[in-house]
């Protein structure tokens, strides 16, 4: 993956909620095993380091199906970081999947 790809999902992750920052770490949640690895690419394509990867709680979706929400904490300390700027613009404070959001 190249670094202007691994940007763009980055950036459509933050409109989504899905990835946010606290401090100097990336935050992100999903329901999808197959996403971890995604996020794991972009990041590492970006020169950053995942942290750790561990499951929060189970969701519902829906009235029937129960899934594992799992965190990735990431650490993409780069000089002027395109995505952090974006967050600012763009993104929330709260995942998608906060009670509280």
């Amino acid at each position: 993956m190249l670094p202007p790809e691994a940007n763009k999902k980055l950036k459509a992750w933050i409109r989504s909620r899905h990835l946010i920052y606290s401090g100097n770490f990336c935050l992100f949640q999903t329901i999808n095993y197959a996403t971890i690895e995604r996020f794991e690419d972009c990041i590492k394509c970006l020169g950053g380091t995942i942290i750790y990867v561990k499951p929060l709680r189970k969701i519902w979706l829906g009235k029937h199906r129960q899934v594992l929400l799992y965190e990735i904490k990431a650490s993409l300390l780069i000089p002027k970081n395109q995505t952090k700027e974006y967050w600012a613009k763009y993104g929330g404070f709260y995942h998608r999947f906060d009670e509280r959001g």
